[in-house]
């Protein structure tokens, strides 16, 4: 073992236990999926029903859990008539011939690698003898009719692909509604090897691991060459970044990881050679143990913003395979602090651990790299950080219906969603962590996780042809370590030494203060709130008139105030910071979208949240009024159909799937007046939620002059009812001190002058507006300016 703990010291009897209680969360989630919600896309645990497309807010894409259960029961607990029933209801119910315009990168890690994880292990029950002798590769024809259908997206002047397609016509079909688009992210176009190479191989065509290979030759060209970084958003037609931040979380996490695994899984140095180059690069600039900051690719010693997103957990797990175990401890141990602080990892906290965005949709990454850390320690501290993982997601997430995402972590409030990542990959890396591998029915070192937690095997680089026609050139790692051409040696890495990985996460227990014991000293001190305000520590120090001395002049006071200040009762207070000068935030003025056409009469009001471009309405006297008409597509991100509906009116538009800035210079073209985002996450509200302000694309918004607002789900709730029910509504968009029929308070200034008696002007006796102050003098105490004077009379 390399922990000071032995697996007796966990207790036997507690990892069964927590195994049990997984398998029972598990059946629980998919019960509910496959009572209330089969065969819908999803499974909305709160109402208890699926979610529809056309009837529901649609999310992401075309989704079977079946897909989950079949990976999940078979290849882990061995429930061979389950699997062999799943196998025939996905064969039976699922057609991919359908009119949906779904996400490329998310079919592919969810659809299609499910597919493909079904059929290995269908075949390799198949060739035990065990079952499924009548399967003749259902799976495996599904999975190419799949591949074929996601093609066309690929179909661009650089090869990187569309991010949209439609499953039936493709994407330069008029019929298609996709196609125009011009970005995709770093991630979405570099998170395809895996799956496509996988198919091509089992399948004898060629044509899917070439497409794949293109798109990350084409990435690979793109990067910056002085850092050997990458961007987050680039034109899939010229290759040009559009979004120059470079970090390891959304956007751009699973382009590494494949990288990583496309080695392992095919084979091939060029990857493992494109890899070290980046993870160099990574530990160069990203990585601030133990945090994982964003960086501007060509000046990467500019961190471009002061918070972190929780997609970066995966990021321990993929350096375990790496063997850099180090900094794969620290970087879990602050994870595992923050969730300690919130209970879950908020979708982004910033660098004091605050939360930045609060949502939680159980997200499974932390999960993951606690099973790549205890597998590659042995240190039971992990199982007790798995156990916690399935406590907090029993007390805090479950519902009678399945298990809800979190809404907002401070509230615990709960939105009405259960991903498909939550039965693929959250139970599967917690049963993994408390199982032993002798108790699997198959060896799960001959296997390879994709992004989605799929199973593939690593029998793929020797059993089946590569691609042809490589071309690439590989690129030399300058600087070549223990672990750049083998798997990490948990003997290697801690020689002798048990304590070591304790020691490191010791360094970073109380890294949140959460747990630290409570801190006596004799000097009497004063404790500030800062943590207790929406406000930076640096600014609300300066609310309350406190100035900060930088270190370079505390040295000099220090010695000159000992001689000082030395009566009774007389404090001083020093306070010692560094200070990074950071741009200050901005206050984020509320706004409102007031309802002015009959029967509202302005007497509703819904609560919405400002952009930092477009028109500045805080600067339009009367707000701006129109009517208001829903875009077509409703989330804008397409070409936009209805032009002559929107021309001169306020279009309303759906959050998601591109950029705020994306959808309001489409509709600004189609002629919109102005546009009312609404929030596509269901139930939230400005009453739960802060609000924050649209922000732009990374490029200059210049063009961009119309007034942009933004509504919750609730507020959009009410503006699109009453829609559907009038068909004609007028609004007034403008910032709420501005509201209309609100009472407004009239300020009086007062002026006061001190003048002798007999001076006063005869203009301003005759004005009747002057209040005369007039002060006697008392005979037995002066006047004094400190103190009211008793004969003071209006």
């Amino acid at each position: 073992t390399n922990s000071m703990f032995s697996p007796e010291d966990f207790g036997l009897c507690t990892v069964i236990s927590v195994g049990e209680q997984i398998l029972e969360m598990f059946d629980h989630a998919y019960g509910s999926y496959m009572k209330y919600a089969y065969p819908a896309d999803e499974l909305m645990p709160l109402s208890c029903r699926g979610r529809v497309r056309g009837l529901e807010p649609n999310r992401v894409i075309l989704f079977f859990p079946l897909l989950c259960f079949i990976l999940f029961f078979a290849q882990l607990l061995n429930r061979l008539e389950d699997f062999e029933e799943a196998v025939k209801k996905t064969v039976k119910d699922v057609r991919l011939d359908n009119d949906v315009v779904v996400s490329v990168f998310e079919t592919n890690i969810r659809v299609l690698g499910g597919l493909l994880g079904a059929h290995v292990m269908a075949d390799l029950l198949k060739q035990r003898g065990e079952k499924m002798q009548w399967y003749g590769d259902e799976l495996l024809h599904m999975a190419k009719d799949l591949g074929y259908r996601l093609l066309p997206a690929f179909n661009t002047t650089s090869g990187l692909p569309y991010p949209r397609v439609n499953l039936r016509y493709g994407v330069v079909n008029p019929l298609s509604r996709t196609g125009t688009e011009t970005d995709t992210c770093t991630a979405c176009a570099g998170t395809m090897i895996l799956e496509f190479a996988a198919l091509s191989r089992l399948s004898g065509e060629s044509v899917f691991e070439e497409h794949a290979r293109k798109a990350l030759d084409v990435l690979w060209e793109k990067r910056q060459r002085g850092s050997n970084l990458m961007g987050t958003v680039i034109n899939i037609h010229n290759g040009d970044w559009v979004r120059r931040d470079s970090g390891v979380g959304a956007g751009i996490d699973s382009y590494y990881e494949y990288l990583m695994k496309a080695y392992i899984l095919l084979g091939d140095n060029v990857y493992l050679e494109r890899f070290n180059t980046h993870y160099s690069a990574i530990m160069k600039y990203i990585s601030q143990p133990p945090l994982l900051l964003s960086v501007h690719m060509h000046n990467p010693t500019v961190n471009v913003r002061s918070w972190m997103d929780s997609l970066l957990a995966f990021f321990p797990g993929l350096q375990v395979l790496r063997g850099d175990l180090k900094p794969a401890i620290e970087t879990h141990e602050m994870l595992y602090q923050v969730t300690k602080q919130h209970k879950f990892l908020p979708e982004a906290f910033t660098t004091e651990f605050r939360v930045h965005w609060g949502q939680h949709p159980l997200r499974p990454e932390f999960a993951e790299s606690t099973y790549f850390l205890y597998k590659a320690t042995g240190d039971p501290y992990y199982l007790k950080v798995g156990q916690s993982i399935v406590e907090k997601l029993n007390t805090h997430t479950r519902v009678p219906c399945g298990f809800a995402a979190v809404q907002d972590v401070r509230t615990g409030a709960h939105e009405d969603r259960m991903d498909s990542f939550f039965l693929a990959e959250m139970f599967k890396y917690l049963y993994l962590l408390f199982s032993e591998k002798s108790h699997l029915p198959f060896d799960i070192d001959d296997y390879i996780f994709t992004t989605e937690a799929h199973l593939l095997p690593v029998s793929l680089s020797t059993s089946q042809p590569a691609c042809e026609g490589n071309n690439t050139d590989l690129y030399t790692t300058q600087v070549e370590d223990l672990f750049t051409y083998s798997c990490p040696s948990a003997q290697t890495l801690f020689p002798n030494n048990p304590s070591f990985a304790k020691t490191i996460r010791d360094s970073y227990k109380y890294l949140t203060g959460v747990g630290r014991a409570p801190h006596t000293s004799p000097v009497r001190g004063i404790e500030l709130p800062l943590h207790d305000t929406g406000m930076e520590p640096v600014e609300f120090l300066k609310s309350m008139g406190i100035s900060l001395t930088p270190l370079t002049d505390m040295a000099a006071a220090s010695s000159a105030s000992r001689t000082k200040d030395s009566q009774k009762g007389v404090y001083r207070v020093k306070l010692v910071a560094e200070v990074r000068h950071t741009p200050e935030e901005e206050e984020v003025v509320p706004h409102i979208v007031q309802l002015i056409s009959p029967p509202f009469l302005g007497r509703t009001v819904l609560t919405a949240g400002p952009a930092k471009f477009g028109m500045d309405l805080t600067k339009q006297e009367h707000g701006v009024k129109g009517s208001i008409v829903k875009s077509v597509p409703y989330t804008a991100c397409g070409h936009i159909e209805n032009p002559i509906e929107l021309q001169g009116h306020i279009a309303l538009a759906l959050r998601g799937d591109c950029m705020f800035a994306a959808k309001a210079r489409r509709l600004q073209e189609a002629g919109a007046i102005g546009v009312i985002f609404i929030d596509q996450r269901e139930d939230s509200s400005s009453a739960e939620t802060p609000l924050f302000q649209m922000v732009g694309d990374g490029e200059s918004t210049d063009d961009i002059t119309v007034p942009l607002v933004f509504l919750f789900s609730r507020e959009g709730a009410i503006l699109t009812g009453a829609l559907q029910e009038h068909q004609n509504v007028d609004v007034l968009l403008l910032p709420k001190e501005r509201q209309l029929g609100k009472e407004k308070t009239e300020k009086l200034n007062i002026k006061f002058r001190l003048a002798k008696e007999g001076e006063l002007e005869d203009n301003e006796a005759d004005t009747g507006t002057t209040i005369r102050l007039v002060l006697e003098t008392d005979h037995q105490e002066p006047c004094s300016l400190d103190r009211k004077s008793p004969q003071s009379t209006p």
